[in-house]
């Protein structure tokens, strides 16, 4: 997808504070825990910044109100497993072609800020 300045473009949803149920551990699995996810999406924003027309875009509040509900509705025990599954849904649900998605769980280990990972799924074009 790019624009018609030939560029990939990139919509950005930086450090979503999510509250989810993930963990290993049997304590884990009992409790929510903030999560903070970061999203990178490409997309071309040409048609709708020249119409200034939401629907030509992606949506991020509505993305980040799927987000949310997401993880009210499943639990992992690996980040891992979490990411990918976002990734996934992103990816069928928006019609996203590329994204690089951080994931950050704090407070996992005690001397980090936090632990997580940084995927990137589809092709930049």
């Amino acid at each position: 997808m790019r624009s018609s300045g030939g560029f990939l473009d990139t919509v950005l949803i930086e450090d979503l504070r999510l509250e989810a149920v993930i963990g290993v551990y049997e304590w884990e699995k009992r409790i929510h825990q903030r999560l903070s996810l970061t999203l990178e999406l490409g997309c071309d924003i040409g048609t709708a910044a020249a119409g200034d027309d939401l629907n030509a875009t992606l949506d991020y509040a509505a993305i980040s109100a799927r987000l949310k509900q997401f993880c009210a509705d499943n639990r992992f025990e690996l980040v891992e497993t979490f990411a990918e599954r976002i990734a996934a849904l992103l990816r069928e649900e928006f019609a996203i072609g590329w994204l690089r998605l951080t994931l950050k769980k704090p407070g996992a280990v005690a001397d980090a800020a936090f632990v997580g990972v940084r995927i990137e799924r589809g092709e930049r074009h």
